[in-house]
């Protein structure tokens, strides 16, 4: 059973402005209220999403103030009214993670497709829900992430938004064992990409436009490399891959690599859109029609994909790059995020 829990306030990192420095202060802790849980958190992963989410960059913008995360890993230390013994089975001491799919109604017809993260009532981590920027995160036990023993808070934390992003976009491009996957963007999500899908028997041509990016993706087991500023970087997928990816996924949060994409994928191939750059698609509408390509949009993954991609982890097929940092370097780390200065993921380590 954890120890329950005294203090009355604890740390957070806001959003009071959108586009102004976090705001770290000393805040009333929150308490659990019927149907929820209070996690004390052991690290929290640092999103681009988060820096979109201060800077309200979306048509639907966060209330303010509110807390960002939404890669919080925590012990359970209280249970609000109703939750002990109920479906969840979520129980006082469990390691769980609070992502960013925070809740959804579990009835319209998305939901019941195992499609929650599209449910017109779904709630987010971070974003409509406050998150895992702070001590404690209360969270609703339905929907949160039940960490595999033997899986590290800090490892774990990117796999909850980074991992489950990537591996769902590779299951949608339906590429099978044997298969040529293109990772466009071997970034934060891209050397998580690289990964799952050597795990799951695919072959991988890595695409960046970084040389060090592209060498780290061979030593994670990518069998081609290209270099999307080369002359003909198409044309150089063509050939590594004999005709084009099966499947490919775009992480990169670039316009030009999601039209590139499209050109790398094979005829009856799938090419799937996880990046979020500014701006319209450029969709080249007669070499979709013509070579019969599917182009799809992945949003994180369902519960399902988020045990499946934690379990990858805990059986040491996938590891996320981190560099763990104190929460009260926030600020510097939203920094370098913003400049493209962070190579891998950032976890907050409230250990330190």
């Amino acid at each position: 059973m954890a120890a329950k829990v005294h203090a009355t306030t604890m740390q957070a990192a806001q959003v009071h402005r959108f586009g102004q420095a976090l705001v770290l202060a000393e805040i009333e802790r929150p308490e659990p209220g019927p149907g929820q849980i209070l996690v004390r958190t052991e690290a929290c992963g640092v999103c681009h999403t988060d820096l979109h989410a201060a800077q309200g960059d979306w048509p639907l913008k966060p209330a303010l103030p509110f807390t960002p995360g939404h890669e919080g890993i925590g012990i359970v230390v209280a249970l609000g009214a109703g939750v002990a013994g109920g479906r969840s089975g979520v129980r006082e001491g469990d390691r769980v993670g609070v992502p960013w799919l925070y809740s959804a109604c579990g009835h319209c017809e998305f939901c019941l497709a195992a499609r929650e993260p599209v449910c017109d009532q779904a709630q987010f981590g971070g974003y409509t829900r406050n998150g895992g920027f702070a001590e404690y995160i209360v969270a609703d036990p339905g929907y949160v992430a039940r960490i595999p023993a033997g899986l590290s808070p800090r490892a774990a934390a990117p796999l909850i938004c980074a991992g489950v992003t990537s591996y769902k976009g590779l299951k949608e491009t339906v590429a099978r064992p044997g298969e040529w996957v293109v990772v466009s963007g071997v970034g934060g999500l891209g050397h998580l990409a690289v990964q799952y899908a050597r795990a799951m028997g695919l072959k991988v041509c890595a695409v960046d436009v970084d040389d060090g990016k592209l060498a780290h993706a061979t030593r994670l087991g990518a069998e081609a490399v290209v270099n999307a500023r080369g002359d003909d970087p198409v044309a150089e997928v063509r050939k590594a891959t004999g005709g084009g990816a099966h499947g490919a996924l775009i992480t990169a949060p670039s316009l030009p690599a999601f039209a590139q994409g499209v050109a790398m994928t094979r005829k009856h191939g799938t090419c799937v859109l996880v990046g979020l750059p500014p701006g319209e698609f450029p969709t080249p509408l007669f070499d979709v029609v013509a070579r019969c390509i599917t182009v799809r949009g992945s949003f994180v993954g369902n519960r399902r994909d988020m045990a499946e991609a934690l379990a990858f982890g805990a059986a040491g097929a996938v590891h996320a790059d981190i560099e763990l940092q104190p929460l009260s370097a926030i600020n510097e780390v939203f920094t370098r995020l913003a400049a493209g200065q962070v190579p891998s993921r950032v976890v907050l380590d409230f250990a330190a």
